[in-house]
């Protein structure tokens, strides 16, 4: 198993916020829980939660919901845990890995993640994507924003760096989608795409039917 941490290294997890500015975060995660279409009554795990940005958000555009954060770096968990109890906000913070949730089949009507899956090697993004598919409902989605195939010549040569870096060539080839169909999703669709400093951010939405 190859975990690597937000960043990369342990001693730069302090920085992901102030980071996070230069991927337009504001712009894409607000996006993505629009695009997820979440009801009041439904069950929401964010898989990777980091620092629960988008955690807190989702919880603070539909109060209703019943929202959790999934993250396998208990230092990260802790700034995201100072966050949430900052905002007064009712939202659990799990502590587990992508590939192996803690949490019953069929146990949620959406599943968000934003810039977790480049960091995990082909397998375990195989296996994240059946554990995914497994702990969603029938009819329930998954709503992704992550490094994707470059959609202009900047972006391509942007690419040629940071395709290196971590796990992200799968996703710079585009390959995501086809992963999603093989972990059994249907309705799977690129939503959206942003020009950022580290590359080409896509949206996309899978289904469980």
């Amino acid at each position: 198993m190859k975990y690597i941490p937000a960043l990369s290294f342990e001693w730069l997890t302090p920085l992901y916020d102030p980071v996070m500015l230069f991927m337009r975060e504001s712009t894409f995660k607000r996006s993505l829980v629009e695009q997820a279409n979440i009801k009041n009554d439904y069950r929401v795990v964010d898989i990777g939660c980091g620092t629960a940005t988008l955690t807190i958000l989702i919880k603070k555009t539909y109060p209703g919901a019943e929202v959790t954060g999934l993250d396998g770096d208990p230092k990260i968990l802790e700034i995201a845990r100072t966050k949430v109890a900052r905002a007064g906000l009712d939202i659990s913070l799990d502590t587990g890995m992508a590939f192996e949730l803690p949490y019953p089949d069929g146990s949620f009507d959406r599943v968000v993640s934003s810039l977790v899956f480049h960091h995990l090697t082909r397998e375990d993004k195989a296996r994240t994507f059946k554990e995914i598919f497994r702990v969603l409902r029938h009819g329930g989605e998954l709503h992704v924003a992550d490094f994707g195939k470059p959609h202009n010549a900047l972006m391509y040569f942007i690419s040629l760096i940071f395709r290196h870096l971590e796990e992200a060539g799968d996703n710079i080839r585009g390959l995501l989608p086809e992963m999603f169909r093989k972990a059994g999703f249907d309705l799977v669709e690129e939503t959206d795409r942003y020009t950022t400093l580290f590359g080409t951010l896509s949206l996309y939405r899978a289904r469980k039917s």
